[in-house]
């Protein structure tokens, strides 16, 4: 370090002869720091922190791609499961095929990084589609996945997808969504999770192939096809419609595990008639019903009842791990208003204990909310709509007043469940 310090010298003790910044020129005291270079040349500390300032602006704008990754810290299947008990109720069958298929994904990338590979069996990807009636958990599942891996995580909504060069947004746009989660980190971003949600509002609207361009239906699904099976795709790091010149940041899709999700709507009649299950004879509709009303169709669900619906073979086949969600019934909305870590019972309570309010609800309260819930077929997301509406006038008084307990009862929802909300809660099916 001594010799080093005699070889540069000293750049404050220089400056009192008349030093000057290589840089700017300015003419530097014998007081001011200084950074000094192996050539003599001196850097002011104003355009040091210039060039700080501009080295942190480029590394936003061009991420680099060098940075050194940890191993996700990967947990069982069973352990993931138990993770999603603690946020999602029921769903036990698509718990636990989403548990195995993640975990046999990110399996494959730590032993891929490690370098075991080499001489091995390349183990493709296996991306996931969801089918169950909205408001049944599948954005809740993907999204409590990706907090417990800590992966970066985004949303896409398959409805706003069109084909490059028309209004809306293109395929690659999902890719920014990812970039921006990982803070621009483009090997973070390349094992991330993305999640297309309303997958089924891009199926085509025939069973035949288009002959001309179908913007936002089958153009979408071929332009999808890549991103799933792996590609280098260039992505504006900001967003928005490439144009001539707008930087790109290159992201391989090799390791990005893709979720789709959709409600499928009717998708059931398709089931059904694999299945030779539609009415034949004299039996009644009611009585055919009845014997159905307790199973849900959608677990015998298989590629080609998806094929039927209008998803091309090709993009159903990048979706080989396929699973279904059940319909809420009464007794799940009632347990998810009360049992789920962020259950909506337990952000009432605590909205209310930051005020000092000790709130506490009545039982038969939970089944109200629930019978309201399933009667309006509005899904778990309906429980927080009713919740609002019924505590809103409680949530305007007691702030404001003495009150430091209260307790709401039947007669108090009742009362307050008046025409106006019954009819939103219609018009909102």
């Amino acid at each position: 370090m001594e010799k080093e310090r005699k070889k540069n010298g000293n750049p404050q003790s220089k400056a009192r002869g008349g030093v000057r910044c290589s840089f700017c020129g300015k003419e530097l005291n014998g007081r001011e720091p200084a950074v000094q270079g192996a050539d003599g040349a001196i850097l002011c500390r104003e355009c040091a922190r210039l060039a700080q300032r501009y080295f942190a602006e480029i590394e936003k704008e061009y991420p680099s791609k060098g940075s050194s990754l940890d191993p996700i810290k990967l947990k069982k299947p069973q352990e993931i499961k138990r993770f999603l008990d603690q946020y999602v109720i029921g769903q036990d069958e698509a718990k636990k095929v989403l548990s195995v298929a993640v975990y046999n994904h990110y399996k494959r990338l730590n032993y891929s990084a490690a370098g075991h590979d080499a001489d091995q069996t390349e183990i493709e990807k296996s991306n996931i589609l969801m089918v169950g009636p909205t408001g049944t958990g599948k954005t809740l599942l993907v999204r409590s996945i990706a907090r417990l891996l800590d992966v970066p995580f985004c949303i896409a909504d398959a409805t706003v997808l069109t084909e490059a060069g028309y209004v809306g947004e293109d395929v690659d746009s999902i890719l920014s969504r990812l970039l921006q989660a990982a803070d621009f980190d483009v090997a973070q971003a390349e094992r991330g999770i993305i999640f297309i949600d309303e997958i089924d509002k891009i199926a085509r609207k025939s069973s035949n192939p288009s002959i001309t361009r179908d913007v936002s239906g089958e153009g979408v699904q071929q332009a999808l096809l890549k991103l799933l099976e792996g590609t280098d795709a260039l992505v504006p790091p900001q967003g928005g419609r490439k144009h001539p010149n707008a930087e790109m940041v290159k992201i391989n899709t090799r390791h990005i595990l893709f979720i789709g999700g959709g409600s499928f709507d009717g998708i059931e009649r398709h089931i059904a008639s694999r299945m030779n299950r539609t009415a034949i004879g004299f039996k009644k509709d009611e009585e055919r019903r009845t014997a159905d009303e307790d199973e849900n169709v959608l677990k015998y669900i298989a590629p080609q009842d998806l094929r039927s619906y209008g998803l091309i073979p090709e993009l159903v086949g990048r979706f080989p791990v396929l699973t279904w969600l059940d319909e809420l019934d009464r007794e799940a909305l009632r347990n998810i208003l009360t049992e789920p870590k962020n259950a909506l019972v337990r952000q009432y309570r605590q909205l209310f204990a930051i005020d000092g309010v000790n709130l506490e609800f009545e039982p038969e309260v939970y089944d109200f909310v629930a019978e309201k819930a399933l009667e309006f077929n509005i899904g778990a997301r309906g429980l927080r709509g009713i919740m609002e509406a019924m505590m809103n006038e409680l949530m305007y008084e007691l702030p404001s007043s003495d009150v430091r307990e209260y307790r709401v009862t039947l007669d108090y929802v009742k009362s307050h469940f008046d025409k106006g909300l019954s009819d939103k809660l219609k018009n909102s099916r």
